[in-house]
């Protein structure tokens, strides 16, 4: 929707930069267009204190002074004619995005338990019997209760823990539930009281 006289964000051009703002952009764009180079160089200095000023946090950062340039290259669009204190031909670096974190899950056999649970079973399986393994054992079976509690709805089936332990261990590890002893937790699994405040 137009209505004359209104200004909207979303009709202007997209901001390189936007952590500067509008006003700052608009003094580079102004920069750019002074016809000699000692006025663009004293409007770029000033322009470079401003946005010290505005982004405070830059300091922080141990070239903060050639970020600063960079950062007034690239909103120049690289247009700006000045004796650059820094060499700003890498500025361009800082717009590329990092590529995508692929996820680890592929291959899980049991999403519920996930890869950690499936590369202790593994474990498990080559470990030797002794009390390093019976505390692997007791930290695993706990843990895989607790998933069970998270993805089952509430579901802790003491059996159902045991059984696929010995499965994915290939019958290495067999809980004894007559004497083995489960960690207490709520049907949440995170030991929270969840009733309704009235």
């Amino acid at each position: 929707m137009n209505i004359e006289g209104l200004d909207y964000n979303t009709q202007r051009e997209k901001l390189l930069m936007p952590e500067y703002g509008r006003e700052i952009q608009k003094m580079v764009d102004h920069a750019v267009s002074l016809p000699t180079k000692e006025e663009r160089q004293r409007c770029a200095e000033t322009i470079v204190q401003l946005m010290e000023s505005k982004n405070p946090q830059i300091q922080d950062s141990e070239n903060a002074e050639q970020a600063l340039w960079d950062h007034l290259y690239l909103m120049s669009r690289k247009q700006l004619d000045i004796d650059w204190p820094f060499d700003v031909s890498e500025a361009e670096k800082i717009l590329l995005k990092p590529a995508p974190l692929t996820h680890p899950t592929g291959g899980a056999r049991m999403r519920h338990y996930g890869r950690l649970i499936e590369e202790l079973f593994e474990k498990l399986k080559s470990m030797p019997e002794g009390e390093e393994r019976d505390e692997l054992v007791r930290l695993t079976a706990n843990q895989m209760k607790r998933d069970l509690a998270a993805w089952g709805h509430g579901s802790m089936d003491d059996e159902k823990v045991a059984d696929d332990l010995a499965r994915f261990t290939d019958g290495k590890i067999q809980l004894d539930l007559s004497s083995f002893r489960f960690e207490s937790m709520t049907a949440t699994g995170n030991g929270k009281n969840n009733k309704k405040k009235k």
